[in-house]
């Protein structure tokens, strides 16, 4: 279990602290919603959740796998709804991996890739995929 403290610093800021680490990150309401948007909004920590936890799901199966995915990058365009209330609606993931479309890893990634915990954990109503694009 980890826990993450996390301390209202008033003007719409945030601080978050990880327990096991002590890594400290900040947030800002984004500037359509009454903040200064100098800093990742909580919604846009989710969108780097998302980036992060494909991408280290690829790196795991690479490690286990003996393949180099070094400089295998993630986009995540998050598309915000007010319906019915202010919400995430959709992630976009646009999944860059330096392998082959050949390569006989390709489905066994994919799936992988598409259990990610963040993914699982997203609400079913958000539409959330997945662009694999392969590339050397």
């Amino acid at each position: 279990m980890v826990i993450v403290e996390v301390v209202y610093l008033g003007e719409l800021r945030t601080e978050a602290l990880h327990g096991p680490s002590r890594s400290v990150i900040h947030t800002d309401a984004p500037l359509d919603n009454f903040g200064k948007g100098e800093l990742f909004s909580p919604t846009d920590l989710v969108s780097a959740a998302l980036g992060t936890c494909v991408l280290t799901i690829l790196g795991i199966y690479a490690q286990k796998h003996g393949l180099d995915v070094s400089g295998a990058s993630a986009a995540v365009e998050k598309e915000m709804t007010a319906v019915p209330v202010r919400r995430i609606a959709r992630l976009t993931t646009k999944l860059k991996i330096p392998l082959s479309p050949d390569t006989p890893h390709k489905e066994a990634i994919e799936r992988a890739i598409l259990s990610c915990p963040v993914h699982a954990s997203l609400h079913p109503e958000m539409e959330k995929p997945i662009l694999f694009i392969w590339e050397l």
